[in-house]
């Protein structure tokens, strides 16, 4: 079977179910799968996708497992005890065929939240299982590719350079990424400052890293009076984790609707922000321009970046950004699926909080997505 670990998901997730468990054990939240490339049709392979995903909602948290998650210092231990309760329940997963592919996730956030990044692998592996004909090729391509950003990375002139391998939910295989993480450890041990995957990270004696979701600030929408959902959320995090977890995403509502709620408080508690959407260099200087705005050194700060980056690309950042303001790259796609077939771009995303719509106004196009019409219409005109 494809997971076979309650761990075999991303920090954030983790990270995440900590604050709804301490702050919002009785919200009710729906999901919504989309499938971002054209003429692709994952009906014939529902069935498979279903009994992979009943699988995953067999599985438990183990001792062992729990004892990783107890040594984690940020993780409470009134939230990992409650794990060792936590199973998922299939009935929250919806699937239909009639139409095309459909898959929606609906229940208690806490119960539904870890469902996100297996079930994005589980479609990703089951859908290639059906598309490689010659694995070995494919796998000596994805090897070969590789190596060349194992290359480029340690011949970079700019140093420190940091990645994080962020592939879980776009990954080619479970095997795969777990290949490509070891590789990495080996090859550039200097510049892996670790991996979103939890149980990798456990495996593997990587740093497990992550902070928020868009769902985190989606939720707050249906949690405080629109104009000031942000704030509430950045606050709502700050006391959950005391200065550790300190990186903003900075996307929900656009970038400059970020920035006017990101107030010198904000920039001075949070150790950075990351970037998810739109011109990554116009985010940089205007993240750096912000700071210096409050006296703060962007020197001692971090602009995370992850919006479908490959190396070269994290690379010219980082040359542009060197000296001024510190860089972490969260790559997935491109390191976990790369081995010459076209991968797929989906998500899963939260539409709905206690029965409230809620959006995210992405900065890139085609990164939005609502049910609502007429809620995206007025969070816009809200946040214009």
């Amino acid at each position: 079977m494809i997971i076979n670990s309650l761990l075999d998901t991303d920090l954030y997730k983790l990270t995440m179910q900590q604050v709804v468990f301490h702050k919002f054990p009785e919200a009710m939240v729906q999901y919504r799968f989309r499938c971002r490339n054209s003429g692709v049709d994952l009906a014939p392979y529902a069935v498979e996708i279903r009994e992979e995903i009943d699988h995953l909602c067999s599985l438990r948290i183990t001792d062992d497992e729990m004892n990783y998650l107890r040594s984690i210092r940020y993780l409470q231990p009134s939230y990992v005890d409650s794990l060792i309760r936590l199973s998922l329940n299939p009935e929250n997963v919806h699937i239909t065929t009639e139409g095309g592919f459909s898959l929606t996730i609906e229940g208690n956030w806490y119960q539904t939240i870890l469902f996100e990044v297996p079930v994005l692998a589980i479609i990703n592996e089951v859908y290639f299982r059906h598309q490689t004909t010659d694995w070995p090729t494919s796998e000596a391509e994805g090897l070969e590719r590789l190596a060349a950003k194992c290359d480029l990375i340690a011949r970079s002139p700019v140093k420190p350079f940091y990645l994080i391998e962020f592939g879980t939910r776009r990954r080619y295989s479970r095997e795969w990424q777990e290949r490509v993480v070891k590789i990495l450890k080996e090859r550039i041990p200097d510049s892996l400052l670790g991996t979103s995957n939890v149980g990798l990270a456990y495996q593997h004696g990587l740093r497990p890293i992550g902070t928020m979701a868009h769902e985190f600030l989606q939720a707050c929408q249906a949690y405080a009076p629109l104009p000031d959902f942000q704030k509430y959320a950045l606050e709502i995090w700050m006391q959950a984790y005391r200065g550790d977890l300190g990186i903003a995403l900075s996307d929900i509502v656009g970038m400059d609707a970020f920035f006017q709620d990101f107030d010198r408080l904000f920039s001075k508690a949070y150790d950075g922000a990351r970037h998810d959407s739109g011109d990554p260099v116009e985010w940089g200087e205007k993240l750096i321009a912000h700071y210096q705005k409050y006296n703060i050194d962007p020197k001692s700060k971090f602009a995370v970046f992850s919006d479908g980056l490959d190396v070269p690309k994290a690379l010219e950042l980082a040359q542009h950004f060197h000296g001024r303001i510190g860089t972490n790259f969260g790559i997935g796609t491109n390191l976990t699926n790369d081995l010459g077939i076209d991968p797929l771009n989906i998500v899963i995303k939260m539409t709905s909080c206690n029965g409230r719509s809620v959006a995210k106004l992405s900065d890139s196009p085609g990164k939005t997505m609502c049910e609502d019409q007429v809620y995206l219409d007025y969070l816009r005109q809200v946040f214009s």
